[in-house]
């Protein structure tokens, strides 16, 4: 029998991998920190009301819709395959090689471009700490080249250590987000905010422009699928992680969106023109001091954001150069740390490049969070819709396939295309409007690859 990549991958050892190294909650922490949802509360939400208004809470209902729908279908290939190539993995066994191609390289500047989202965060949030402590600001570019170095030399190290540190600083950030939370909603007392639920001043344009960009907050659910020849039982684990953060994203994405809205306008305060919601709420909750840790735990957060982008895209890539899609140099592991040492740097190094470029141009690391962010959301969008199409014919293959299975993933296949559209049209204005463009200019380059490789393979050997 022929081997697929998964196979022939597992059974040497897992690419050079560390096997077994990681636990179930270690696993989850991988999807949990790659979404970064210390950061969406402060960041993305006010982004979203700036569009959609009282629909805010709406438009996350329907994004934490939209992808279960998706995660259902990466669970459904996570129960019987596991390698640290992810989604694309999945794509390439079923659709012909040019989709696995596709999948592969819009998976890969994915996980690049949010972790470039994520480091111009991080410059952004440690000069308004510094600006409050001393007065002074630091050099954007240092800052972005200082946080990357660091996530570098954790993934190099040791995964266990990476995924257990991006658990912890997850966990305190979150929970100072939720005290604040829960006293705002115990001050408001035991009434329901009728002027949101009833959806007041919300236009439909506003809501599909809103959707897209709370999408944007759940992208990297499924990366716990990278650590698929390093975790403890991955068929289980990983299956349950991706289910997992998708639900615990979403349930307080949705908390959140509903109660800084309902907390700024207590105060006289438009939600989608604050630039620091987080303090705000903290002072209308009465805890005005978890105002400042919640944002140092916002720049900790973009820290394990950017670490946890490095660590997938290093997996991916490696899985790439195995598959001839990469340099053949790529696939190397440390001999004694088990990590793609190779890969982790040229993805670091990737992931920071266009970050100090538009530092030194004299970009705000908000808007470099922006854009990074809405080119990271074309690949994981196009990955996710490849996927699900792929998903009825593997469950053939595996006979798991039951009547009916193909609502779901036509469900999600159509939710991706929908997200897709309202990312293109009507075409954004400024540098967003550039984004498809550079988006299919780096497909086109990553697809001639491709097909120049193949091509030097289905060449005839030359006569000696």
């Amino acid at each position: 029998m022929t081997e697929t990549p998964t196979q022939a991958g597992l059974q040497s050892g897992g690419y050079g991998l560390r096997r077994d190294a990681l636990s179930p909650m270690e696993t989850l922490a991988q999807s949990v920190s790659t979404i970064a949802p210390t950061t969406t509360p402060a960041a993305t939400i006010p982004l979203v009301c700036a569009l959609a208004g009282n629909g805010t809470w709406l438009a996350y209902v329907l994004a934490t819709a939209a992808i279960l729908l998706v995660a259902s279908c990466i669970s459904r290939f996570a129960r019987y395959s596991s390698s640290p190539g992810s989604l694309y993995t999945y794509a390439s066994m079923i659709l012909p090689p040019s989709l696995g191609a596709t999948a592969a390289w819009s998976l890969l500047l994915a996980y690049i471009a949010t972790g470039s989202s994520v480091i111009g965060g991080f410059y952004h949030y440690a000069n308004l700490l510094l600006h409050d402590a001393t007065g002074r600001v630091a050099s954007g570019v240092f800052l972005a080249l200082l946080v990357t170095a660091i996530s570098i030399a954790i993934a190099w190290r040791d995964v266990k250590i990476s995924a257990r540190l991006m658990l912890w600083i997850e966990a305190v950030s979150v929970t100072l987000i939720m005290t604040v939370v829960v006293l705002v909603l115990v001050r408001h007392g035991l009434h329901l905010d009728w002027t949101q639920l009833r959806l007041h001043g919300m236009t439909g344009s506003g809501l599909r422009l809103g959707l897209v960009l709370a999408l944007f907050s759940f992208v990297g659910f499924e990366s716990a699928t990278t650590l698929g020849a390093e975790a403890r039982n991955p068929l289980k684990t990983i299956p349950r992680a991706v289910i997992q953060s998708a639900l615990l994203a979403g349930a307080i994405f949705i908390l959140c969106a509903y109660t800084e809205v309902l907390g700024l306008r207590t105060v006289g305060q438009d939600l989608g023109k604050s630039e620091a919601p987080m303090r705000v709420l903290a002072s209308v909750g009465g805890v005005p001091v978890l105002g400042l840790l919640i944002d140092i735990g916002v720049l900790v957060s973009m820290f394990a954001g950017t670490l946890a982008c490095i660590t997938a895209a290093a997996r991916v890539l490696m899985l790439m150069s195995h598959n001839g899609l990469a340099h053949g140099s790529l696939r190397a592991t440390h001999a004694r740390h088990e990590t793609p040492g190779r890969a982790i740097m040229v993805t670091g190094i990737a992931a920071v490049a266009p970050v100090a470029v538009l530092a030194a141009r004299g970009a705000s690391g908000l808007d470099v969070y922006g854009w990074m962010g809405s080119l990271a959301t074309y690949g994981f969008i196009v990955t996710y819709a490849l996927v699900c199409v792929a998903l009825p014919r593997y469950l053939r293959d595996h006979a798991a396939y039951r009547p009916g299975a193909q609502i779901i993933p036509w469900l999600a296949f159509a939710a991706m295309l929908l997200a897709l559209f309202g990312n293109l049209y009507p075409v954004p204005e400024g540098p967003y409007g550039k984004l498809p463009f550079i988006y299919l200019a780096y497909l086109c380059a990553g697809m001639l690859w491709f097909f120049l490789q193949r091509r030097r393979e289905e060449a005839p050997p030359t006569e000696s």
